[in-house]
């Protein structure tokens, strides 16, 4: 059943990358997100990091997309709604050997186009100090800089973004 409701949305984004709905504890989420957390673990305290685990984005019903090279999982990335108030992204990723070919940009193009079919006019997320490529990224986005928000308290080593979208 999950295969069928992966199918059903499965996103051509050029002629060898794709992205597909998954549950955040498919093989291939699992596995990026264990990349995701080996990159960040020796960058921040445990009290710095504020990714969800694979059970949290289930229980929280975060949206969970993957994207694959062909059958390689390439990148994966998440939205968290808060009613129709913002979607907070989650767990954005790019593996290493598939950067610079433009995906982070395609999975914020998906993100926010899913938010609009939401009704969800703001999107924010918590990232990083040393995330300087993904920093990058949201801000040449249109992404600007914002106090903590939600649960989030002021940390030294995280930075707060926002985007408002056209709905």
């Amino acid at each position: 059943m999950l295969n069928c409701l992966a199918m059903a949305y499965r996103k051509v984004l050029n002629m060898a990358f794709t992205l597909t709905k998954e549950r955040p504890d498919s093989a291939d989420a699992r596995l990026l997100i264990e990349e995701l957390e080996a990159l960040l673990d020796p960058l921040y305290a445990q009290e710095s990091r504020h990714g969800y685990s694979v059970d949290k984005l289930l229980r929280e019903k975060v949206v969970f997309f993957v994207v694959h090279h062909h059958v390689t999982p390439a990148a994966c990335c998440g939205i968290q709604f808060f009613g129709q108030k913002y979607g907070e992204l989650k767990r954005m990723y790019v593996r290493p050997q598939f950067r610079g070919q433009g995906l982070g940009r395609l999975m914020l193009n998906h993100l926010a186009e899913f938010a609009r079919q939401s009704n969800v006019s703001v999107l924010r997320l918590e990232t990083g100090i040393y995330q300087t490529e993904a920093i990058g990224l949201y801000e040449t986005y249109g992404f600007r800089r914002i106090e903590p928000f939600g649960s989030y308290r002021p940390d030294p080593m995280s930075l707060f973004f926002e985007l408002e979208i056209a709905v």
